[in-house]
Order: C-alpha cells, then structure tokens, then sequence
C-alpha cells in the first residue's frame, strides 16, 4: 500500500508519456478498417500531400538538366538578350531548361508553384490544427512533427529558390551571408561552412543542391512517414457531433475515401500545372545573372520568407561594442526574434497543458469561438507575421503609394507592437459575442423572418427551436461555470441543456427540475 502512494519516478512518467503516444495498443489494426472523417478542412492537409507528390516529380525531371556549379561559362542559347554573357553554369542550364527543353520551362514553373502551394496548404493544416485544439493529448507528437515539417519546407523553398544563380537569389543570399555572420561566436565558421569560404564562395551551389535535392527532402519524407504512424496509432480527431465521441470515428471508410482522394489528387495537380501555364513565376532571364558588385532594386522573397525578411527591414541599424567585439543587433536580433516567433508556435501545446493543468485525452475538436483565448493568440500570431509581410515590401508600397519610405518602416515598427494587441482584443471579444449569440439560439431558437401581432398591439418575432443536431453542435463543449457561481436562471438552464444534449442524464437519473423563473422563460420562449 505504502508503495502505491507514492509519486511516479521522472523516468516512469516520460516512459508512461511515451507510451500514451507512441506504445502499442493492442492489435494492429487494419489500414481497411481506417475512417476518415468527412469535414472539408481536412483536404488542407491532403492538399499539402498532393503538392508535395507533384513537388518531387517535378522535381526529379529538373534535375536532369540542371548543372549546379559556379563555374563561368559563356551563354550560346536560345534567349538573345543574354547571349554572349558570361555566367555561371547554374545560370546557363536554368535558361537552357527555360528556353531550350520542350516543356521545360512549365515543369519549371509547376515546381516553383507546386513549393507555394505546398507551404500554404502546410500553414493552413496548421492553422486549422491549432484552432481546433487538434493538437492535444495524445497528439502533441503530430503538432512537433507538423511543425518541423513547416521548418522544412521553408528552408527547401529558400535553398531552391537559391539554385539559378541569378541577380534575385545573389541578393537573398546576401541577406542570409549577413544575417549568419551577425550570430556571436559561431556566425562566422556557419557562413564559411554553407557559403565554402568568403561570399559567395565557389561550393554554395552544389552544397545547396544537395541540401535541397538529398538532405531537405529525405529529412520531408520521413517526417510524413512519422506523421502517418502517428495518425494511424490515435486516429484522426473530429469535429463534435451526434453519435461521435472520444472513443469512435464517423466518417468515410478508407476504401471510399481512396477513390476520392485519386480524384482530388488529379484536381490539385491540374490546378498547378495550370498556374504554371497562365502565370509567370521567377522569371530569372529578366534578373541576369548575379554579380556581387550589382543589388536587385524591388527585390522580395518568397511570401513564407517574407516575415524574416520584414523583421530585418524595419530594425533599427543598432550596434554595439562587447569585450572588443562589435554585435551586429540590426541583424542577429530579427534572427532571435524570428526563431522565438517559430518556437511559440511549436511548443505551444505544451505551453497549453502546463498552464491549463489538462492532461486528458481529447478526440472531439473545439469550436475556435468555444476556446477564446487560444483562437487570440493564433490571430495575434498570424497578425504578426502579415505585418512583418508588409514590412519585407517597404520599398515596393513607398514607390507605388507615392510616400516615403520611412513613413512605411515607422507604420511597420508601431504596427509589429500594436496589431496584434489590438488582434488579441478583438478575436476575443468576438468569441465572446458568438459564443452569446449560440446561447441565444439554443435559448430561444433561430428567428424566423415572421412577426406576430400581440393582443396589447405589440409586435414580436417568432423564433424557430433548433433541430436536435444543431443544437447538439451548439452545446457539445465543456461549459465552465461562471466565476463567482451564480445560479443564474439562463445558467443554470444553459447547463441543463448542455447535459440533456450530451447524454449526461441517461435512463434512470433524475434530471434536475426548471426553477419556477426557468419555467416561465421556457413557456415564454413557446408562447412565442
């Protein structure tokens, strides 16, 4: 007995931990047997998947053609503007695939906008994940591993983006040569490392070639693979609904699910490869060929690069001495700030579980109004990231506004500071108010658009009761009770429906009776 009482050893927690997420659960269970639920949001995730197949077969027909060397050579090809210029054979191979290979050049674009769409399907599965509170116990494991596949993915996108050798990509990586020097102490061996020697170095192709063809997309690859098995070890978690609780799936079994999910694949390749058609991405032949001694004016990255880009924008050129060493904080505190800003974002649902003290196991989704704080925080997050998105296109809005280009910085500096209180604030107190207006409707019923007369003269509205569904949508979360417990007539009744709707008083238990004030809400709201 003495034994039992006592505390769980750290070693036996982070097993028990390790077990809950990642142990063997009885039988294995068959992939025939999975179910996917049916709710639109998850295509997010299958659209990310999708991009990234046509992201890899792109890929490997690119690869073919492309020389990723930084020896000169003098074009001969078939863009006359360049030819006779003397440029790298990274350059030359990028305008011989463009111009020269049939079919080249829409591989090419379908790869770039395949990496778009790849990155913004993963931000918005994200996003959708984080709304949710999909991340939660048990599937703390999916949210880290969806988070470093985000990293991933960005990184692939920059080291890609790298490859041409034109004006556009020397003067990015500009940006990065600076940004690793900036980092104390080891800044200096990073660049000499990746760059191989002073910028621009003779191996920073190849070396990028191999971190964006090999490393980048092996590290993708088994990232997935992990999610996958994770998926398939907790199940996929579902929006709350009739018949749908912790312990059961409703959705669509796997072999109809399959059928769909060819068709849907087919439909979000044709969508990139008709972007890559119709609109021209990256066109490398207008930049030229980089040149250390030349910088490309209007130059922007990518957009999920852009909020690094925007943080470095607006700092202020500060530097400071420290033991004889100058500290480039212009630089290297965007750095700190950015990976500070990714790092919340991946140990949030830690944060979450510490500060609330929940460690229960959750398969039923939230409502993102339901979960008010948590739903302002993600908006204050992407707040931040849109801001720092205006502010990597200074430059481009001071000219095409006609302002300057320090009132544009400034707005950025004050924004980066203000907009997202001001996001939190308002997500919150919208939350809030449709949180109200779901307890009207469950209250009272929908309005149906039909006044009624009174025998005093007066007019009313008359309200429609909610079919059982709905009202099981509106009232199947966890409904704390109100700081001071009060025993509020719409309260209590708010309660009372809450229990009736998710089965908690069954047969056989004495549901607790309307006070007389209850009574008379009920019979009013029927009256009506």
């Amino acid at each position: 007995m003495g034994n039992d009482s006592r505390p769980a050893e750290p070693g036996q927690r982070l097993a028990q931990w390790m077990e809950d997420r990642l142990g063997h659960r009885g039988a294995s269970r068959s992939v025939r047997r999975l179910v996917f639920p049916g709710h639109w949001s998850f295509m997010l995730g299958e659209i990310a998947l999708y991009s990234l197949v046509v992201l890899l077969i792109t890929g490997v027909y690119l690869s073919f053609f492309f020389h990723p060397s930084s020896d000169l050579v003098v074009y001969e090809g078939g863009y006359l503007p360049l030819r006779g210029q003397l440029v790298s054979e990274a350059f030359d191979s990028t305008l011989h695939l463009s111009f020269d290979v049939r079919g080249g050049l829409l591989i090419r674009q379908a790869h770039h906008w395949a990496a778009l769409v790849f990155v913004a399907a993963l931000l918005a599965h994200m996003l959708r994940v984080f709304f949710t509170g999909a991340f939660r116990k048990p599937r703390e494991l999916n949210w880290v591993l969806g988070f470093l596949l985000l990293v991933l993915a960005m990184f692939g996108g920059l080291t890609g983006y790298d490859l041409p050798d034109d004006l556009l990509s020397g003067t990015g990586l500009r940006v990065v040569h600076g940004t690793l020097l900036s980092v104390p102490v080891v800044g200096t061996y990073l660049s000499f490392f990746l760059f191989g020697g002073e910028f621009p170095g003779d191996d920073l192709i190849a070396r990028f070639n191999i971190l964006h063809v090999l490393v980048i997309p092996g590290l993708v690859i088994a990232v997935i693979v992990g999610q996958l098995a994770l998926a398939v070890r907790h199940r996929h978690a579902q929006f709350p609904g009739p018949g749908r609780t912790d312990t059961n799936v409703v959705g669509l079994p796997f072999r109809v699910y399959a059928v769909k999910a060819v068709g849907f694949f087919f439909l979000v390749s044709g969508v990139i490869f008709f972007m890559a058609a119709v609109a021209q991405i990256n066109p490398v032949w207008n930049y030229g060929p980089f040149r250390p001694d030349q910088v490309s004016a209007g130059s922007q990255p990518d957009w999920y690069m852009g909020v690094a880009d925007g943080f470095l924008r607006v700092m202020p050129g500060w530097e400071i001495d420290f033991w004889g060493r100058t500290l480039a904080l212009d630089t290297f505190l965007p750095l700190l700030v950015g990976v500070l800003f990714f790092l919340a974002m991946g140990a949030y649902p830690f944060i979450e579980a510490w500060v609330t003290g929940d460690n229960r196991e959750q398969h039923l989704l939230d409502r993102p109004r339901n979960r008010p704080v948590r739903t302002g925080l993600g908006v204050a997050w992407l707040s931040v990231y849109l801001v720092a998105l205006i502010g990597a296109a200074n430059d481009l809005i001071a000219i095409r506004l006609h302002v300057s280009v320090n009132a544009v910085t400034w707005a950025v500096r004050i924004g980066l500071l203000v907009v997202p209180v001001l996001a939190f604030v308002v997500t919150v107190r919208l939350a809030l108010g449709l949180q109200r207006r779901d307890r009207d409707k469950v209250l009272h019923g929908r309005e149906s658009g039909v006044i009624k007369r009174l025998p005093h003269g007066g007019y009313v509205e008359i309200h429609v009761p909610l079919d059982q569904e709905r009202l099981h949508t509106l009232t199947a979360h966890e409904q704390h009770r109100p700081l001071g417990g009060g025993g509020s007539t719409a309260g209590r009744l708010q309660r009372l429906r809450a229990g009736l709707s998710r089965g908690l008083y069954g047969p056989g238990t004495q549901v607790p009776k309307p006070t007389e004030a209850e009574h008379k809400e009920i019979s009013g709201r029927h009256r009506s």
